[in-house]
């Protein structure tokens, strides 16, 4: 039997516009970390949420290898 994760709180088209507006700021300061406080800042979802839609993204993407959880 598969586990379903719970819903997010946030819908799927913010999480889409939060880990492309960060992507595009981060080219503009260079630094990761400031655009996702401006993103979160400017959507109202904390800043350690913004970074692990950011990794997920990376995951999904293949940009970034999962973690292995054993």
């Amino acid at each position: 039997m598969a586990v379903q994760r719970r819903p997010g709180r946030y819908p799927a088209e913010m999480r889409e516009r939060a880990v492309r507006m960060v992507f595009k700021a981060e080219q503009h300061t260079g630094l990761r970390w400031e655009a996702i406080c401006s993103v979160a800042e400017k959507l109202g979802p904390t800043s350690e949420t913004v970074r692990k839609w950011m990794q997920r993204a990376e995951i999904d993407e293949g940009c970034r290898a999962a973690a292995d959880n054993r």
